[in-house]
């Protein structure tokens, strides 16, 4: 699989990673083994970058990915570059806790659910705004760094602004962000603007929370603990992060009209891989962490790798999708 600089680490990522939220409960049950197997599937299609966060089944996730990481071994593991992110078990969620004793704590728990003892790269997951203009969170972040507690670290993202702010701190060694066929505010701001600083943009919910896929109907209905379910209209979080901010049906309609795109061109991808190589075609892109309940969902996702850049018809059909059916409702959001 293609690989990229992963910003100023000089680590290479796989273009295409595998998101570990399915593994904490928010879409629907996927039990262990499966969850592992998950894994596997991703790492032997070239899968090298592995997100996770501390609040994923509340810590669950990163065990899974800690076990993973022990029964393939210290030579294949350290070619794996994982990630995860903390914050958000703060409760309450505010400014205020993102100091280095609670950083220290999290990282703590953190490094002994993924055996390690740096972690790679460790992102604040989502704080509240004032948090990315905080010269102090930064300052713990380097100390951090110093202490070998993780080896760089980078933010997660709501708004457009929130990554600008975080982008005026020098060492901040990755932006994650919502970008995919139906949120493409971060093309004109976040992602040449991080390229210039060489951070790497990791582009999250790249498959609109499974509406790229063309599987999705309007009859669908998800689990009471699917994300899907509970938080259609932001009743827990962020209402960008389930369906990236679309209205259900209008996003249905907008899976069901990349399907068809998908369905006539010569290679027939399916949806999912269309989404996915338009996604790491955007300049400044440097992975999209798609997640994966099933194995043969990662090595779909994987597959999106191998094909050719997107021809300028199709680009030019994928941007009448979002104009029809997201632009009224995202562009003048996040």
């Amino acid at each position: 699989m293609e690989k990229r600089v992963f910003g100023s680490t000089g680590r290479e990522v796989s273009v295409i990673g595998q998101g570990c939220w399915q593994f904490g409960g928010d879409w629907g049950s996927v039990p262990d083994a499966q969850a592992l197997a998950v894994l596997d599937a991703a790492v032997e299609a070239g899968v090298t970058l592995i997100d996770t966060a501390d609040v994923y089944g509340d810590g669950h996730s990163e065990q899974l990915v800690g076990q993973f990481l022990r029964t393939i071994g210290a030579e294949r593991a350290d070619k794996l570059t994982v990630i995860t992110k903390m914050g958000r078990r703060a409760n309450p969620h505010v400014e205020q806790a993102y100091t280095y004793s609670n950083f220290r704590a999290w990282l703590d728990r953190s490094r002994a659910n993924l055996g390690m003892d740096t972690i790679p790269l460790v992102q604040l997951h989502c704080p509240p705004t004032p948090v990315y203009s905080r010269d102090e969170v930064y300052d713990a972040l380097d100390r951090l760094v110093d202490e070998s507690v993780i080896a760089a670290y980078g933010v997660s993202v709501e708004t457009v602004a929130e990554a600008m702010t975080a982008l005026e701190h020098e060492h901040v060694a990755s932006i994650q962000i919502i970008c995919n066929i139906l949120r493409r505010k971060p093309l004109t701001t976040v992602l040449p603007a991080a390229q210039a600083k060489s951070v790497a943009v990791i582009a999250r919910v790249p498959l609109a929370s499974g509406l790229l896929t063309g599987k999705i109907t309007t009859s669908t209905t998800f689990a009471p603990a699917d994300h899907r379910q509970y938080n259609r209209h932001g009743e827990a979080f962020d209402v960008g992060e389930t369906f990236s901010g679309v209205p259900f049906e209008a996003g249905v309609a907008a899976g069901r009209r990349v399907a068809e795109i998908a369905a006539a061109m010569p290679e027939h991808p399916t949806p999912a891989q269309l989404a996915l190589r338009w996604v790491i075609d955007q300049p400044g892109v440097t992975a999209a962490i798609p997640g994966a309940s099933r194995p043969s969902q990662a090595r779909d996702n994987a597959a999106a790798a191998d094909l050719a850049p997107l021809s300028s018809s199709v680009l030019a059909q994928l941007a009448a999708v979002y104009d029809t059916y997201a632009a009224p409702y995202v562009a003048d959001k996040w």
